[in-house]
């Protein structure tokens, strides 16, 4: 096995169990592994520090897997992880009123660059390191014995695949192809997922908590619905007796299969109006029109995919955000999320607040929202938490 020797001084983050090891941390590599090769870590006097996955095309050198000597990464190795992590969502399913969630969590379970999420009986894949596609036909193999899914579908198409110098993919893995809408269940209600055309590997699953929460909130209120996808926050908030909910996405495919939704579940569409346009773009037109609402949900994508976007970031959070507080009603109740790993907490809240003084408003803050148990957080990996949110009572 090849030898990757951390320059000196480079230690500290590995000895915390840090996954990631940077291509500036690297002193040099005594040999030439391919990239996804499983290589050791060690010191720069030379003591094995940890076993990870290779790639001299990324900004992350060596992504680490284990840190006992004496453990060897082979096909038993991640076949013990995928069950590992599929043992730990049993709990999320088990009231049978949710067939959905996330299976497998990248590096929270010990698999970086993996994503499983199942939907219903078909599974989608996404596969971001080099080091996890040449282990994936182990992977697919105990995905069968564990599951025994009618499909296994490849998901790849995110753009962060080219920095681990991998083509993007979308592709049936194993079985059949699964039908053009997936039935699932989630809190209790019925969606149509799209795999192989829909957002990420399909569906949100991140929101699932969330959207209960929120719906609790939503009953005889007039909602407004942004970035609404295929309706998660649509259809828990029409199953609570919302008054009314207005839907809004720029995603044509996104508002057939939200109105799809209503009618598998059947809410009455009467209380209901998708508008496919540019959430930004509408929330304006809502206030030119003298437009007011008293629930608004803003989920949008995300808009700092890196610490120095934050900035940019931050402006469009703060615009978005001014804009739909003027169109709540007084005491209205604002949910805002971001999705933005490099946007924490409390940085996203001064963004709320310099919001609201731009829109001359209060706010209370009157629930965290985050991401539920089947998206965990290492300790050791404090990345991992991505999704935050709040729900704010408006003045």
């Amino acid at each position: 096995m090849v030898d990757v020797i951390l320059k000196k001084g480079k230690e500290k983050a590995v000895l915390q169990r840090h996954p990631w090891v940077f291509s500036g941390a690297v002193e040099r590599v005594k040999g030439k592994p391919k990239n996804g090769e499983v290589v050791r870590l060690v010191s720069a006097q030379g003591l094995f520090m940890a076993y990870g996955f290779y790639n001299d095309k990324s900004r992350v050198a060596v992504r680490l897997l284990e840190w006992n000597e004496e453990v060897q990464i082979d096909e038993a190795w991640f076949r013990a992880k995928v069950a590992d992590a599929v043992s730990a969502r049993k709990h999320v399913l088990a009231d049978g009123e949710t067939n959905t969630c996330r299976l497998i969590f990248s590096e929270a379970d010990y698999l970086p660059g993996l994503i499983v999420d199942k939907y219903a009986d078909h599974l989608a894949v996404q596969i971001l390191t080099s080091g996890i596609e040449n282990n994936m036909p182990v992977i697919i193999d105990e995905l069968q014995k564990l599951l025994n899914p009618k499909s296994i579908f490849d998901k790849s198409d995110a753009s962060s695949r080219q920095h681990e110098g991998l083509t993007t993919e979308n592709k049936l893995l194993w079985g059949t192809p699964p039908p053009e809408l997936v039935e699932v269940k989630e809190n209790g209600i019925t969606y149509g997922i799209n795999i192989a055309e829909g957002q990420k590997s399909g569906f949100y699953c991140d929101q699932r908590d969330n959207r209960r929460i929120l719906a609790s909130y939503a009953k005889g209120k007039k909602v407004l619905d942004c970035f609404s996808y295929t309706g998660g926050f649509t259809l828990n908030s029409l199953k609570n007796e919302a008054a009314s909910v207005t839907s809004v996405d720029s995603s044509a495919l996104a508002v057939e299969t939200l109105n799809e939704n209503i009618r598998l579940n059947g809410f009455d569409t009467s209380k209901h109006e998708a508008i496919k346009a540019d959430v930004n773009s509408q929330l304006r037109r809502f206030k030119d029109d003298g437009e007011k609402f008293d629930v608004i949900v803003l989920d949008p994508p995300k808009y700092a995919p890196s610490r120095s976007a934050l900035d940019r970031a931050s402006r469009a959070y703060k615009d978005l955000n001014r804009v739909a507080m003027l169109l709540l009603n007084d005491g209205g109740l604002l949910a805002t999320y971001s999705c933005s790993g490099a946007m924490d907490l409390e940085t996203f809240k001064q963004v709320l607040a310099w919001a609201a003084l731009d829109a001359g408003k209060q706010v209370q803050f009157i629930h965290q929202f985050c991401q539920p148990e089947d998206h965990p957080v290492r300790s050791s990996f404090p990345e991992g938490e991505y999704l935050k949110g709040l729900l704010c009572r408006v003045f």
